[in-house]
């Protein structure tokens, strides 16, 4: 299933210079939920890349976009991935219009925990820690890092920053759990904004779960968690079970994920 604002041109800025930004949008039991988190960060990352956003694109437009293109039809859990493109319109990148496409992918739950992950570190690539790198943007450290992964029959890598601190994994960001305290890379060290992750450790703080501490990490730190947690908005929530040779709980991470979803009912 995708939906288009319009009819896409072969020569587009998105296809010919990855000129787009994506989001993504979450269904589960027929309703959009964090649907206020998930546009307002669609609109910051529109701005970041300087696109000029219509008039029309409200809270309330994408909220009866996708209820009629994408719920109404049938699909009632999963994700919807949305990417606002510009147009290529004369070279006058101030006068472009912004158009969109968007497809959806079927997941039981977006809030369930998917399968143990299988990870390694990569140390020959880093990704940046600059005003775009922490919204989902053309990466092509991401295309490099994800061949690598299959590659090598891995689920997912860390990767680090040019200071070879952690800044995030491939599709989303890791969270370090010893004792009672959660550590996140700060989105000064190159992780991801994400509207997914936010909620939870929202959830998390005000029920006194644990400690949050954004932090700078350096990468051999990764072995002394207890256990570790990769969100991602692009393909949901994945407990880490093994790093090399290092293998990890689940435990804590899986009851507080259980109330978290239960504060959706």
């Amino acid at each position: 299933m995708f939906f288009t604002s319009a009819e896409i041109a072969l020569q587009n800025r998105s296809f010919l210079f990855g000129d787009s930004v994506k989001v993504y949008f979450f269904v589960r039991n027929s309703e959009l939920i964090m649907a206020e988190e998930c546009y307002f960060f669609l609109m910051a990352s529109m701005r970041k890349m300087r696109m000029n956003i219509p008039l029309s694109y409200t809270l309330e437009f994408f909220q009866q976009l996708f209820l009629e293109n994408v719920i109404q039809k049938g699909f009632s859990n999963g994700i919807i991935n949305f990417m606002a493109f510009r147009n290529l319109e004369n070279g006058n990148f101030s006068k472009s219009t912004t158009e969109f496409y968007f497809d959806v992918t079927s997941k039981e739950d977006i809030l369930e925990l998917g399968k143990p992950f299988t990870m390694d570190m990569i140390k020959e690539i880093t990704v940046n820690t600059g005003l775009l790198d922490n919204i989902r943007v053309h990466c092509p450290e991401n295309i490099y890092s994800e061949i690598y992964a299959a590659e090598n029959d891995l689920d997912d890598l860390i990767l680090l920053n040019p200071s070879k601190r952690i800044a995030r994994s491939i599709y989303g960001n890791l969270l370090f759990l010893q004792e009672n305290v959660i550590k996140i890379p700060k989105q000064t060290e190159g992780s991801f904004i994400s509207p997914l992750m936010e909620n939870f450790i929202t959830f998390v703080h005000r029920q006194n779960f644990a400690e949050i501490e954004q932090v700078e990490m350096a990468a051999f730190e990764s072995q002394k968690a207890e256990e570790i947690l990769m969100i991602s908005d692009e393909k949901g929530i994945f407990p880490v079970q093994k790093i090399r040779n290092r293998e990890f709980g689940i435990s804590k991470f899986t009851e507080m994920l259980h109330q978290w979803r239960n504060s959706f009912q």
